[in-house]
């Protein structure tokens, strides 16, 4: 099918090997972190829809199948979940952090966006002072939620997961507050925007706490916390160590006390700034913009997984050209610094094909291995 060279059960052998140790291994592989996503079922596929909304489980299913035949052929693995759990199996929609702040969750053009809802420094106070005396499980739970958990331990044997990741601090305040308004407020009202990140870091904790005893999990017993927060790199470090810092050092201290626990940071943006700062959390993974590469990142996060540097849209693109130059940068900088997930910087779009996935591996394969 494709005169490339590529081995697919060698690679797959070594490539279980080269995530070993959190993909630091022996120094002479670079592990590969693509997976896909449901996303790309279309595309792949030719089928007609809107690759971000939600379809019924039982046809994504389908679809997934269809699709893992496909990229079997290919790169010689099932990729995509195929066992979704049907719409009778999923525990009710539990409110999430942004309507904590008073926010709402809305669909736009097929995706959805999270409203600002806080239109000045006395509103935001307002909210602050509601959030601070919260009943969480009161607001976070719906009226059916105590019946409907009883029904799906019953029948299915199925228990609630807990709250290990969330909207990153200045992700959400840019997102209920305003993005200039968030650092106005840093420069003209530290002390009520310090409370604004006390209150994040409350919220956080308390739908964690909340979410541990639905689900019988205590904090302790499953570590790791991740946030994903893209507009982090509109702070400056001053700015950061003042607003989002604060939030993730609390945090990880609660759910990743000790050195081995996960602590994660997502944020696909020219963030290289914060390094010096994000560094003094000890993070165990990121996933960075692709401008921030892996000699940079390292320097700071010595003992972090790098998850990839790879334009996201130079694989939905599917440009062979960039794929190839791209990629061939990253496994050099994997072997020189230990650590790296060839993966994209950032989310996995729509279009990204399997035939580049291929090319990716084959690259990975003649460049990545020592």
């Amino acid at each position: 099918m494709c005169d490339d060279g590529l081995d697919l059960e060698q690679f797959w052998r070594d490539d279980a090997r080269a995530h070993e140790n959190n993909a630091f291994n022996d120094g002479s592989l670079v592990a590969l972190g693509i997976r896909m996503h449901h996303e790309c079922v279309f595309d792949e596929l030719g089928i007609r829809g809107h690759p971000w909304e939600t379809p019924d489980p039982v046809q994504m299913n389908a679809w997934a199948r269809a699709y893992n035949d496909r990229a079997e052929r290919i790169v010689g693995r099932r990729l995509l979940n195929e066992n979704l759990r049907p719409r009778e199996q999923q525990f009710p929609a539990i409110r999430r952090i942004g309507e904590v702040f008073g926010s709402r969750y809305v669909w736009r053009h097929h995706t959805e966006w999270l409203e600002r809802s806080i239109m000045s420094p006395a509103g935001l106070e307002k909210v602050l002072d509601r959030v601070e005396t919260m009943d969480f499980r009161e607001f976070m739970l719906p009226p059916e939620w105590e019946a409907e958990k009883t029904r799906l331990y019953e029948q299915y044997g199925l228990r609630p997961e807990p709250l290990r990741h969330v909207r990153g601090p200045v992700t959400l305040a840019c997102s209920v507050y305003g993005a200039e308004e968030l650092i106005f407020l840093l420069c003209d009202a530290a002390e009520l925007a310090a409370r604004f990140a006390r209150a994040i870091t409350h919220a956080i904790l308390e739908m964690g706490r909340v979410m541990d005893e639905e689900a019988g999990t205590p904090a302790a017993a499953v570590r790791g916390f991740s946030f994903a927060d893209d507009n982090c790199c509109l702070l400056n470090p001053e700015m950061y160590e003042a607003f989002g810092y604060p939030v993730l050092r609390a945090v990880f201290a609660h759910y990743s006390p000790d050195p081995g626990d996960p602590r994660y940071q997502h944020s696909d943006s020219d963030m290289g700034h914060l390094l010096p700062l994000l560094g003094r959390l000890d993070l165990t993974g990121v996933n960075f913009g692709p401008n921030v590469l892996v000699p940079e990142i390292r320097r700071y996060l010595p003992r972090a997984r790098i998850d990839g540097c790879i334009a996201p849209f130079a694989f939905s693109r599917n440009d062979l050209g960039e794929l190839t130059r791209q990629t061939i940068r990253d496994c050099c900088d994997g072997l020189r610094y230990g650590g790296v997930n060839l993966s994209t910087a950032g989310s996995i779009n729509p279009g990204s094909r399997l035939t580049s996935l291929r090319h990716i591996m084959a690259l990975v394969q003649e460049h990545g291995r020592r």
